[in-house]
């Protein structure tokens, strides 16, 4: 009677382990616009990219991340503030914080003109923050060229990233250890969701049947990431080679207006983070078309291909404009904007 019981009882342990382990096989998912697409992929079994923050560290919190990212500043675990993080710059000084690019798979510069002009958003050097948890290089291409080996830290591994823009980008401190995880909690609320990605019709239902575990879900992956750039490309070109380029393009001085309005004055009205004051007097325009042949300080041609370095005792300087974040083309119309503003009446 012993030896049946022990069966039934072990019989039934398999029965109950054997509906557990079918439940777990079977589990399905619903998709939303509203998904992150870091949840979807991790249903799907893609690899975890290592961007979680890791929120065991005293004091890690998405609000202090927020705080970092705007002011340069936050509340301190034990009370009170922290340093300013940097006497010259906050990421958005160069960064937005919102979805800056029409369609994700292209780093098209008029495309993001348009788009951010629309979304009343500056027109910046670097890529925006939003969605940057779920790329995998950054510090991509030409960056190398400036700033050599310490990009190896930083291409593989967005805590590297985000240490070497707050040391080198924005010439600031190194950020303390909760100061980092916090301001990874606080890019979390900014990722990708799958409304972001534009899929058509026939790739939401493939990816929908691929969550329930009806369709193959390598494949499902693959669709996901192909609606999104994996690293921010970066080329770098030259004061001379963007002359030389500009020589055969004709100039639109209407969307010229666009650049100097939401990227030149983001930096330069009132010097916001800038030495050279820029305004709308025609002085000003007459003083940088004069400027706009040459290869000095002021020529547009000169700061936005090379930037500005440091001046003496002072660490704060202008970042460059790669191609992909301001073409020729665009380039030639800031230059009639400017041409047309000098002359006109």
């Amino acid at each position: 009677m012993m030896h049946r019981s022990s069966i039934l009882i072990f019989l039934a342990i398999l029965i109950v382990v054997f509906i557990s382990a079918t439940a777990l096989v079977s589990t399905s998912f619903e998709l939303e616009p509203g998904m992150r697409v870091s949840k979807v992929l991790a249903i799907l079994g893609d690899d975890d990219l290592g961007h979680y923050p890791d929120t065991n560290v005293r004091g890690v919190s998405a609000e202090r991340g927020r705080q970092l990212v705007f002011d340069g500043i936050a509340s301190k675990p034990g009370g009170g503030s922290t340093r300013r993080q940097s006497k010259h710059f906050v990421c958005t000084s160069c960064h937005n914080t919102k979805r800056e690019d029409p369609d994700l798979r292209y780093s098209d510069p008029q495309a993001r003109l348009e788009y951010t002009n629309e979304q009343k958003m500056p027109f910046l050097q670097a890529t925006s923050l939003y969605g940057v948890v779920n790329r995998e290089t950054f510090y991509n291409g030409d960056y190398e060229k400036k700033y050599g080996e310490l990009v190896y830290a930083a291409r593989n591994d967005i805590r590297g990233a985000i240490q070497l823009c707050a040391v080198e980008c924005a010439q600031g401190r190194k950020l303390k250890n909760w100061e980092l995880e916090s301001i990874l909690s606080f890019l979390w609320t900014i990722d990708l969701k799958i409304e972001d990605l534009n899929l058509d019709e026939d790739q939401y239902d493939y990816l929908a049947s691929a969550l329930k575990g009806n369709t193959d879900q390598d494949s499902a992956i693959s669709i996901v990431k192909s609606r999104y750039i994996s690293g921010s490309p970066a080329h770098f070109g030259s004061a001379y080679a963007s002359h030389q380029s500009t020589e055969k393009l004709t100039g639109n001085s209407e969307n010229g207006k666009l650049i100097y309005e939401n990227s030149c004055l983001h930096c330069h009205k009132e010097r916001r983070y800038s030495f050279f004051n820029l305004d709308d007097e025609k002085i000003t325009f007459q003083h940088l078309n004069s400027k706009a042949g040459g290869y000095g300080h002021h020529s547009i041609y000169q700061v936005i291909r090379y930037g500005v370095f440091s001046k003496a005792g002072k660490r704060s300087y202008m970042p460059q404009y790669p191609l992909e974040k301001l073409s020729d083309q665009q380039l030639k119309d800031l230059e009639s904007y400017i041409e047309y503003r000098a002359k006109a009446d």
